[in-house]
C-alpha cells in the first residue's frame, strides 16, 4: 500500500492540516495482519517554534488511555487479583468512595461494580467535564490554560460536588453515560490490587510485552521525550501538571507505529483471552450518537443512509479529547490510529476516519488489479 497510497494519504493530511484551527495532523493506516501499512504527518509539533510534524512525533493519545487501562483490568480479573462484579468497596476505601454517587439521600459510591465503571454504567458525574453550577468546569479551566496537578482525593472531591447521572447498573445495565471518573477510579483499584502504580502496571503488562518503546504515561517531573503539543482553538494547551494527573484515564503518549501495534495486538490475542475481548466487545450502550460504549472501548458505526458514499462500516477502539483516535475495522481488517491535535471539536476524527478507510479500500482494490 506505499507509493501512490502514501502519497494520497499526505494530500489528505496537508488539506486537513490548511485549515484552522488545525496546527498539525498525523495519521496511519495499517492491514491488521501486518501486510501493508502507510503513515503521513503534516503541520507541526509545535506550531509556536515551527517545529516540523513527523509519523515519529509522540502525541498525547489522551482518553485512548482507557483501552489500555481496561486491558489491565482485564489481565487483573483473569490472574484473579481482582473480581469484575465486585464492588469498588472490596479495593477502595471508604474515604475515597463515600459521597460520590448520592440519589435520594442514599449512598451508592462504595456499591458500584468494578464492571460498572468499566462499562461506564455506574452513573457517576464526569470530574472533567462536568460542573457544579458555581464556576467553570475542569475541562474549561484547562482549556484556559490553568494548569494544575490532581490527586485521586482531589477528583473524588470534584465528584462530590456534582448530580449523578443516574443509580448505578440503571436501565438492566445498558443506561450509560460518559464519565473519567470511572476509569480514574480503575487506576486507583490497580494500585491497590497491584502495589504498583498504574505506569508500572501498563509498562509490564503492555508496553514492554509488545515492544512499544516509544510508549510512555506522561510525567512532567521526568525526563521524556516532547510530545506534539495540542491546542484547545487558538490557544496552546500547555497544561503539563493536569496530564501527569490522569495517569489511567488520559495519560499515555505513544507514536503512530506503538499505538497501531497496541490496537492490532488487542484484537488479535496477543494481550488478552478472546473470551475476555469478547467480554468487553459484547455488550454496547449507547452514550450519544452515533457512538456506544462497552468496555474501555467505543463503537462508532453510521447508518448507511447516514453516509452511503464513504462509508467505514463499524470501528472498534477508542478517541481521545485532543482529537486523537484509534480504531480497528472488523469489516476490512484494518487499524486506524492518528491525532488532529486539536480539543475545539470532538467530531474532527470521526469525519477523517471514514477517509481513511476509503482511501485504504482503494488502494487495495487498485493492488489487487496491479495497480500499484
Amino acid at each position: 500500500m506505499a507509493g501512490i497510497a502514501k502519497d494520497r494519504l499526505q494530500a489528505l493530511l496537508d488539506r486537513e492540516a490548511a485549515k484552522r484551527p488545525i496546527r498539525g495532523i498525523l495519521a496511519s493506516i495499517r492491514s491488521i495482519d501486518g501486510s501493508f501499512e502507510t503513515a503521513a504527518a503534516a503541520g507541526f509539533a509545535d506550531a509556536v517554534a515551527a517545529v516540523p510534524l513527523t509519523p515519529e512525533t509522540p502525541y498525547y493519545l489522551a482518553s485512548i488511555t482507557k483501552t489500555y487501562t481496561a486491558t489491565v483490568v482485564m489481565q487483573l480479573s483473569r490472574e484473579g487479583s481482582l473480581d469484575l462484579d465486585a464492588p469498588i468497596g472490596k479495593y477502595l476505601a471508604p474515604e475515597l468512595t463515600r459521597g460520590i454517587h448520592v440519589v435520594d439521600n442514599t449512598d451508592h459510591g462504595a456499591t458500584i461494580t468494578i464492571e460498572q465503571l468499566l462499562f461506564q454504567t455506574s452513573g457517576l458525574a464526569d470530574y472533567f467535564t462536568g460542573s457544579s453550577g458555581e464556576g467553570p468546569s475542569l475541562e474549561e479551566e484547562l482549556n484556559a490554560a490553568n494548569d494544575r496537578a490532581l490527586t485521586i482525593e482531589n477528583i473524588v472531591a470534584l465528584v462530590r460536588t456534582q448530580s449523578p447521572r443516574f443509580v448505578p447498573g440503571a436501565g438492566d445495565g445498558r443506561k450509560a453515560h460518559y464519565s473519567d471518573t470511572n476509569y480514574a477510579l480503575l487506576g486507583s483499584i490497580i494500585e491497590t490490587v497491584t502495589g504498583a502504580d498504574v505506569s508500572e502496571n501498563l509498562e509490564e503488562r503492555i508496553f514492554d510485552p509488545l515492544g512499544l518503546t516509544d510508549t510512555f504515561v506522561f510525567d512532567s517531573a521526568r525526563s521524556q521525550p516532547t510530545p506534539a503539543v495540542a491546542w484547545h482553538k487558538d490557544r496552546p494547551l500547555d497544561i503539563p501538571l493536569a496530564m501527569s494527573s490522569f495517569p489511567a484515564d488520559g495519560g499515555v503518549v505513544a507514536t503512530l507505529a506503538d499505538n497501531v501495534r497496541f490496537i492490532a495486538a488487542l484484537f488479535t490475542g496477543e494481550l488478552l483471552a478472546e473470551d475476555e475481548l469478547a467480554y468487553m466487545t459484547g455488550r454496547w450502550n449507547r452514550i450519544f450518537f452515533p457512538m456506544q460504549y462497552g468496555g474501555g472501548l467505543m463503537r462508532f458505526y453510521l447508518p448507511k443512509w447516514m453516509s452511503p458514499f464513504r462509508n467505514p462500516g463499524e470501528l472498534i477502539g477508542h478517541s481521545g479529547s485532543t482529537g486523537s483516535f484509534a480504531f480497528y475495522s472488523p469489516q476490512y481488517q484494518l487499524v486506524l490510529a492518528g491525532t488532529v491535535n486539536q480539543s475545539d471539536n470532538p467530531a474532527r476524527p470521526y469525519r477523517l476516519m471514514p477517509r481513511l478507510v476509503s482511501l485504504a479500500r482503494t488502494a487495495s482494490t487498485r493492488r489487487q488489479r496491479g495497480g500499484l
